[in-house]
């Protein structure tokens, strides 16, 4: 497929297979740089693989056929390290634990420059600083605590390209308006934001969108058109026959 001058990521009939079934078939996908995406569809659609594939985890760099090209290079042979070195990023559903390691000193490793950038990471994430420099990143955050930390390091790292998976997974809706802050300053800083999602609440802060079933992408445009289209279940496609059924029926009531 044609890429053109906006595109800081474009995928090139990607496909993944594992154990000799596909999990993505033929993916082609152009993510426009400086803007808000959304990939949606339901569970087990391959969302969150796609979000694998593009960030190169192991496992998956070596399953996957097809192209991948990232501000013009081909990546699909790098590993996750030099394509993170790149300026990609993948804050995942559930994130990870750093038993031992200070929240402060965390940031600071995450690219943190000083104690008040790693404050203000903190207080956009919706974390207290003076409550939360000096704890552990361990099993004594709570789910949503170590979610707003990733989302913390994401901001201090300043990627290119940042894939957040289920963003609102585990955060109460106050602190929702946190995730949506700190989307709104990485919109302000030109960051290319893909938000892998099922929430009607967080695909409203996209401005593109595709929709996923089955592995495959069945459509794709404008994130208001695309997420009408999955809150109604999803449109006729030949890859979920009893979605196609189900659509079919409300029309025509």
């Amino acid at each position: 497929m044609t890429t053109d001058d906006d595109a800081i990521l474009v995928l090139e009939n990607v496909g993944v297979a594992r154990n000799g079934q596909p999990i993505l078939a033929g993916i082609d996908a152009t993510f426009q740089r400086g803007l808000v995406h959304a990939v949606v569809g339901p569970n087990g659609a391959g969302k969150s693989t796609l979000a694998a594939v593009i960030m190169g985890l192991e496992g998956y760099r070596e399953a996957t056929t097809g192209v991948i090209r990232y501000e013009g290079a081909v990546i699909g042979q790098l590993d996750v390290t030099e394509r993170a070195r790149r300026g990609i990023a993948l804050a995942w559903q559930e994130p990870a634990r750093f038993e031992g390691l200070r929240i402060g000193r965390l940031l600071e490793a995450s690219g943190a420059s000083s104690d008040d950038e790693v404050d203000a990471a903190l207080h956009d994430a919706g974390l207290e600083p003076d409550r939360y420099r000096q704890r552990a990143a361990d099993t004594t955050l709570s789910g949503g605590e170590r979610k707003k930390l990733e989302l913390a390091s994401i901001m201090v790292m300043r990627p290119r390209f940042v894939m957040l998976d289920e963003p609102d997974s585990g955060i109460d809706v106050a602190s929702l308006d946190h995730i949506f802050a700190a989307l709104a300053t990485l919109q302000e800083r030109e960051t290319t934001v893909v938000l892998i999602t099922h929430s009607p609440t967080v695909l409203r802060h996209a401005e593109r969108a595709m929709l996923m079933c089955c592995g495959a992408i069945v459509d794709r445009g404008d994130a208001e058109r695309i997420g009408r289209e999955f809150a109604s279940g999803c449109i006729p496609c030949p890859h979920h026959p009893r979605q196609v059924a189900r659509h079919d029926t409300r029309r025509a009531s």
